[in-house]
């Protein structure tokens, strides 16, 4: 069986995001900006409902590609304006059209390398 990288599996996790309907996707290589996880995968989503949706097909991926969640959080507004996956090396964000647009993690995280997939 293949052994996947992070970056492999950060890129496939945003491809899964992507099949879900999931818009505007990111995907950053911050490992060299801190010490605490390596890859963002950020992405906009309509509904809590999708939301729900892709988070169903995330945890299913984690199952099958030996990875774990170490701690999910949840930024609360009725539940939909952003949820975490916190995987270790890798960090899932599934956020409203107004939590992108007010948190701009792209812009916190600019010196980060983005991914193409």
């Amino acid at each position: 069986m293949e052994n996947k990288t992070m970056e492999q599996k950060a890129l496939e996790l945003a491809r899964l995001i992507q099949d879900g309907k999931g818009d505007k996707l990111v995907v950053l290589d911050i490992s060299e900006l801190n010490s605490w996880t390596d890859y963002f995968v950020i992405a906009t989503v309509a509904s809590s409902a999708q939301s729900q949706g892709i988070q169903k097909q995330i945890k299913d991926y984690i199952k099958d590609n030996d990875l774990e969640v170490h701690k999910t959080n949840k930024k609360i507004n009725d539940g939909e304006d952003w949820n975490l996956i916190d995987l270790g090396n890798i960090v899932v964000h599934l956020m409203s059209k107004e939590a992108r647009e007010f948190y701009d993690l792209e812009k916190l995280w600019h010196a980060g390398r983005r991914l193409d997939f």
